[in-house]
């Protein structure tokens, strides 16, 4: 299943998946199970970012795995057993939908020894870039950021002002303290474009520079790289992406934010987890009318239920 090309001149040949982590929060499932393959009603996280990026255009999606978690390459394999099984027993939907990882895009597997931060693990893409690639995509697979299509429109703005372009949410101002928050200016005509003069990591909302966030989508120049090489490990011997960002800005490098206006789910949490296959539950044809009719019926369970009566269940 590959995208057509036509008409698309940003560029980007390679999308960065960072999926080394431990997947700590999803425990005990991710003990056995990488949390990119947890399903989104039946397509795995990973799986729905693979389409993404090839929505976008792009050639490769270099995953950053880490050693123990070779399962997520596995699921972008043919399954010929499996389909011939299938095939024969008529199941020509399962069997597209088994094929459909392995046709969307050319997967490579980067190994990340150990999770040592999100600018590390950026930082190893560069050996699987190719010369000619002077900016490359990152996406986050915690991120679902709808409609897809937000790094092309990120695409677009680096052709016009060059540089870095990441991926902004507007948030209400109390709600800044889970994120990082950027400084920003206005850019002159452009209501979704702001240039960035900062970031600031998790502030208290009184302190913020503003509601604007990010979220896990980046169009980064090449020049991040140098930039990684010359900033220092953080905390438990991290590199930061937003430390090798902020470098940049100081030393002049445009960096801007496109305001994206749909919206987002955040998968790294079983919370956010848990409404995303809601929202897609409910969107799906084939599971979305018993779906919406389950979840009413379970919330008048719920409502009518006495204190009393939950406390003894």
């Amino acid at each position: 299943m590959n995208f057509p090309n036509e008409d698309r001149n940003h560029g980007v040949k390679t999308v960065v998946v960072p999926a080394a982590g431990m997947g700590t929060r999803f425990l005990p499932a991710t003990k056995t199970v990488p949390k990119e393959l947890l399903p989104v009603v039946d397509t795995p996280g990973i799986e729905l970012i693979a389409e993404e990026a090839a929505k976008l255009g792009a050639e490769r999606l270099a995953v950053i795995t880490a050693p123990s978690k070779q399962e997520i390459l596995a699921h972008f394999e043919r399954f010929p057993q499996l389909e011939e099984t299938l095939t024969e027993r008529g199941k020509d939907e399962q069997v597209a939908k088994v094929r459909r990882a392995n046709e969307l895009i050319t997967p490579v597997a980067v190994e990340q020894e150990r999770p040592l931060g999100l600018g590390h693990a950026v930082g190893l893409a560069e050996s699987v870039l190719g010369e000619d690639e002077d900016s490359f995509a990152v996406m986050l697979p915690d991120d679902l950021v709808l409609p897809m299509g937000a790094v092309e429109e990120m695409a677009k703005v680096r052709a016009e002002l060059g540089g870095t372009v990441l991926c902004a949410i507007e948030v209400d101002p109390d709600e800044v303290y889970n994120y990082g928050v950027f400084d920003i200016e206005e850019v002159d005509g452009r209501e979704d474009v702001k240039r960035v003069k900062g970031m600031v990591e998790k502030p208290d909302p009184a302190d913020a520079p503003s509601n604007y966030v990010a979220t896990g989508r980046y169009l980064l120049d090449r020049a991040i790289f140098d930039a990684l090489r010359r900033i220092k490990p953080g905390k438990g011997g991290e590199l930061q992406l937003t430390d090798a960002i902020a470098l940049l800005i100081e030393e002049g490098h445009p960096v801007h934010v496109v305001v994206h206006r749909g919206s987002r789910h955040d998968l790294g949490n079983p919370g956010g987890y848990i409404r995303a296959c809601v929202d897609f539950g409910l969107r799906d044809p084939k599971y979305g009318p018993a779906l919406r009719k389950a979840i009413l019926e379970i919330l008048d369970e719920v409502d009518g239920e006495s204190p009393a009566g939950a406390e003894q269940a």
